[in-house]
């Protein structure tokens, strides 16, 4: 490989990584893990897999800061890219939820699908909407306006401000996540009930894990400004990382709308009369 001395071009080839092969083998225990834990009770596989998974991303992000910052590889047109690239990283995260309202607008509506009974279906207690999941809401929609200031201070050069609104939006995501973990110990209804709590708990689940990866983005960040690694000019770890906040924000605003209130009104059964 040629030496940064004679590189003439303004790109950066990454060197061969084992990340995502490691990310990979997590993601797959993960998935596997949490279904061996629903089944069966058994949570080591899981554990395992997310604690590999906090490796890889430790491991990644710090070779990420390093090539950034370190050795000065992130030029404009590199910085472009990686925009670019969380843009259509969050653009595919839409399509994601978008299948989980499908699947719950489907098994809901007769007008898609004529079997579809009352729902919420008999026997199923939903949870109380303006409790926890509109606290839940406030959190969240607060948490986006401190990363929002974070950005703001950042580009007028107040750095302790700067700090302050990521810390405090980090941990507005963790009383978020542990209110949602009190909501599921408080629920009636297990993920095997049948097609209303699957769908609740895979929709507003996804989206608590998105929101636990969100944090511990923002945490790396925080470290990272605390550090000095972030500039008006230069900071689009920190920019991925509230595009990545303000999408965890919208998308709940969506299962709130949908799953909580209108999902537990039972106004999404139209009776079929002869």
């Amino acid at each position: 490989m040629a030496s940064e001395a004679t590189k003439t071009h303004p790109w950066h080839l990454v060197e061969p990584s084992h990340w995502p092969v490691v990310g990979s083998i997590s993601a797959f225990l993960m998935a596997s893990g949490g279904i061996w834990y629903m089944h069966d009770n058994v949570p080591w596989v899981l554990g395992l897999g997310t604690i590999l998974l906090l490796v890889t991303f430790f491991g990644w992000w710090r070779d990420v800061v390093r090539e950034g910052h370190d050795e000065k590889q992130h030029s404009s047109p590199v910085r472009t890219g990686l925009r670019v690239g969380m843009i259509l990283f969050i653009v595919s995260e839409v399509m994601f939820f978008f299948a989980f309202f499908w699947a719950f607008f489907h098994s809901s509506l007769p007008i898609l699908n004529l079997v579809a009974g009352p729902w919420p279906p008999k026997g199923i207690e939903v949870l109380e909407t303006w409790h926890i999941p509109f606290l839940n809401t406030l959190i969240l929609l607060s948490s986006g306006a401190t990363v929002t200031w974070a950005h703001h201070a950042l580009l007028n050069g107040e750095r302790a401000k700067f700090i302050n609104g990521i810390a405090a939006t980090v941990i507005l995501g963790v009383i978020f996540l542990g209110f949602q973990i009190h909501e599921y110990g408080s629920a009636t209804f297990k993920l095997t009930d049948g097609i209303y709590p699957s769908t609740f708990y895979l929709a507003t689940g996804f989206h608590g894990f998105h929101v636990f990866v969100g944090a511990c983005f923002l945490t790396v960040c925080f470290f990272r400004a605390r550090g000095g690694h972030f500039t008006a000019e230069h900071h689009v770890g920190f920019e991925a990382a509230a595009w990545y906040w303000h999408f965890v924000d919208v998308v709940w605003l969506f299962l709130f709308v949908n799953v909580y209130v209108w999902g537990s009104s039972g106004v999404g059964h139209i009776p079929v009369t002869g």
